[in-house]
């Protein structure tokens, strides 16, 4: 996979998959564009920024700080080639009729509504440009609700609709739109919150990695509105 003179934004960038994600296209090489709530976060995880690697510490359920970050990223690299919405996260819950607003309104604001805010920033560009990808970050758990689970299944479900409907929306610009579907990504955090499972049996964020480095390559012009299954030995 050769992304050179490619630009790649990435949200979630300091984290675990979104520094293994940031590694594969650097090293295929992309320009980069990380995406994440504080400065500090982004020089801890990647050192400073250089010539192919611009930081872009924004809220993201702030779209005009969003289209500010697009702004600044198109001005030095004159369009965005690849956008990959890792940021996201998980909670358990309650019973769907105890759930508070809070969890409710937690869950969607960090999986869809901050997606939501990078493709209405970064789309127009690409249907300028007459090209693109968009890879988003579901989950295989929004395949099935799961008790204490509702709030997140359907969350990271609205993921899944959403890029279908893009893929169906977008296709006709050469714009592809995909998510992919992991089970447990193998984390420090999820080895200290689940000390009694086997790590080896989930995904390992540079497997996860690999299939959205994929999913952004040429070899995948053909995939739109694709829900990817990526489940390790689980």
């Amino acid at each position: 996979m050769n992304f050179k003179n490619h630009t790649v934004m990435i949200t979630g960038a300091s984290g675990n998959l979104g520094r293994a994600v940031a590694k594969v296209f650097a090293q295929n090489g992309a320009n980069l564009v990380l995406v994440d709530l504080h400065r500090e976060s982004l020089e801890k995880a990647f050192g400073a920024e250089d010539a192919r690697r611009l930081f872009a510490p924004v809220n993201l359920l702030d779209k005009e700080q969003v289209a500010a970050a697009v702004t600044a990223a198109t001005g030095r690299f004159k369009r965005i080639d690849v956008l990959c919405n890792i940021a996201g996260g998980f909670r358990m819950g309650q019973p769907v009729h105890e759930t508070s607003d809070q969890d409710w309104d937690f869950l969607f604001d960090i999986n869809a509504r901050s997606m939501l805010h990078a493709v209405r920033a970064v789309v127009p560009g690409m249907i300028g440009s007459g090209q693109g990808k968009i890879i988003n970050i579901g989950a295989n758990a929004a395949l099935k609700g799961s008790a204490l689970m509702g709030a997140y299944c359907a969350a990271k479900d609205v993921v899944i609709r959403l890029t279908e409907a893009m893929a169906a929306e977008l296709r006709d610009s050469n714009i592809n739109v995909n998510c992919v579907l992991p089970s447990i990504i193998d984390t420090p955090e999820n080895r200290a919150a689940m000390p009694g499972s086997d790590p080896d049996r989930w995904v390992a964020p540079e497997a996860l990695a690999d299939v959205i480095a994929f999913l952004a390559s040429d070899a995948a012009r053909a995939m739109h509105g694709a829900a990817i299954p990526v489940t390790g030995r689980t």
